[in-house]
C-alpha cells in the first residue's frame, strides 16, 4: 500500500474500490472457511456424520454453482447498485435462513443459499466491477479490492467461534442478517452513490495497451482456450473449499488442536494479500496472462508439505504457501478473462452513457 500508484487509485476511485472491498468481505459469510466453523455444532444438533455434513454442503455448493451462470450474468443487464443491492438482500435471507433452519432439507437450502449469496455472487460482484471499470490499473484494483477476502479469512472465523461460544451459532447467524441489512446496504448505497465511471485509457500509446473485442458468452463457450483454461482455473477454490472444510479433521488426525489450526488462518491471509498486491502492479505491466501459469505451483508445494509433515509448524508452510496461489488466483484470474474475452458484454444494459461520461 507505499506504493503511489495504490495511493492514487484509492484517492481517485475509493467509492468504488470501496464497494469492491466491502462485497468481498460480505462474501465470507457463504465462504467455506467460514461456514466450516459452525459444522461442528451444526453437526451435533442435526446427528450428522462428517459424511453426512459433507454431503449436504456437496448438494448445496452444487446448486449454486449450477445456478450461477444464470444469476451472474444478469450484472450484464441491471444496473450495479441495484444487483448489488439484490444480492445483499439475498444474502441477509440466506443468513436468516440459516439461523432458522429445522431440517436437513432446510439446512440444504440454507447452504444453497449461502453460497450463491455469499461465496458465488458477491466474490463476484466484487471482482467483475474492478475488471470492468478499470483498464490501465486493473491489476491494482482487483488487488485492493480482494483484501475484503484476505480481511474476512483473518478475522471472520475468530469472531465467528467467540460468538458461537457465547451465543450458539443460531444466534450468531441470525446477527450477520441484521449487520448485512444495516451495515453492508448502506455502503453499497454511499459508494455507488454516483454512477461508475470507466477508467480512461487515454494513456494507451504510453501504456501499450489496446482495447480488447468482447467475446459474447456463445462466442466464449465456442472457444477452445475456455476449456483448455478451465480444468486449471477452477482448481484452487476446490482444492480451498474441500481443505478448509475438513481443517478440523485435518487437525484432530494430525494431532493440532483446533484452535492451533484455525488460529493460523492469519498467515493464510497474510500471505495472500501480499501476494495480491504484489501481482496487482504485474498484471498492469505484463498481463495477467503471463501470471496464471504460476498459479498452481505453490500450492502444490503446500499440499505436499501438509501430507509429509505432522509437526504443528507445517501449518505455517502449508497456510503461507497456500494463501500464494490463491492471492495469484484473486488477482490474476479476473483480469486473465478480461484481457483474453473483454468486459462489455453485446447485450449488456449498461446503467447508461451516463456511466462512462
Amino acid at each position: 500500500m507505499a506504493d503511489s500508484p495504490y495511493l492514487r487509485l484509492l484517492r481517485e476511485h475509493r467509492g468504488l474500490i470501496g464497494f469492491g472491498f466491502a462485497m468481498a468481505l460480505a462474501s465470507s459469510f457463504g465462504q467455506t472457511y467460514f461456514i466450516g466453523v459452525f459444522g461442528p455444532r451444526i453437526q451435533a444438533e442435526f446427528g450428522l456424520s462428517h459424511t453426512g455434513w459433507g454431503t449436504v454442503y456437496l448438494f448445496g455448493t452444487l446448486a449454486s454453482a449450477a445456478v450461477l451462470p444464470w444469476s451472474g450474468k444478469l450484472i450484464d443487464r441491471v444496473p450495479l447498485r441495484a444487483y448489488a443491492s439484490a444480492v445483499a438482500v439475498l444474502l441477509a435471507i440466506a443468513c436468516a435462513g440459516a439461523a432458522l433452519t429445522f431440517s436437513v432439507v432446510s439446512l440444504a437450502v440454507a447452504i444453497f443459499l449461502l453460497r450463491q449469496a455469499g461465496q458465488g455472487l458477491a466474490s463476484h460482484v466484487s471482482v467483475t466491477t474492478m475488471a470492468r471499470y478499470f483498464e490501465r490499473d486493473r491489476g491494482r484494483a482487483i488487488a485492493i479490492a480482494t483484501l475484503g477476502f484476505s480481511v474476512g479469512e483473518a478475522l471472520l472465523p475468530f469472531a465467528a467461534v467467540a460468538a458461537i461460544a457465547a451465543f450458539g451459532w443460531r444466534v450468531s447467524y441470525g446477527a450477520l442478517a441484521i449487520v448485512v441489512v444495516l451495515v453492508l446496504l448502506p455502503t453499497i448505497a454511499w459508494t455507488l452513490r454516483k454512477p461508475p465511471r470507466v477508467e480512461s485509457l487515454d494513456a494507451e500509446a504510453a501504456s501499450g495497451k489496446k482495447k480488447v473485442q468482447s467475446f459474447t458468452r456463445r462466442e466464449v463457450l465456442r472457444d477452445a482456450r475456455f476449456y483448455l483454461l478451465l480444468p486449471g482455473v477452477v482448481t484452487p477454490a476446490l482444492v480451498v473449499t474441500a481443505m478448509f472444510f475438513h481443517h478440523l479433521t485435518l487437525a484432530d488426525a494430525k494431532g493440532w488442536s483446533h484452535a492451533w489450526i484455525t488460529g493460523n488462518y492469519a498467515v493464510f491471509a497474510a500471505s495472500g494479500t501480499i501476494t495480491a498486491l504484489f501481482c496487482g502492479p504485474l498484471i498492469d505491466r505484463i498481463g495477467a496472462v503471463r501470471l496464471v501459469p504460476l498459479m498452481l505451483v505453490p500450492m502444490i508445494a503446500s499440499l505436499l508439505a501438509v501430507a509429509a509433515i505432522d509437526h504443528e509448524a507445517a501449518v505455517w508452510l502449508y497456510l503461507g504457501l497456500l494463501g500464494v496461489s490463491i492471492g495469484i488466483a484473486h488477482t490474476a484470474v479476473t483480469a486473465m478473462w478480461a484481457e483474453l474475452y473483454g468486459v462489455d458484454a453485446p447485450d449488456r444494459a449498461w446503467e447508461g452513457p451516463s456511466a462512462g461520461s
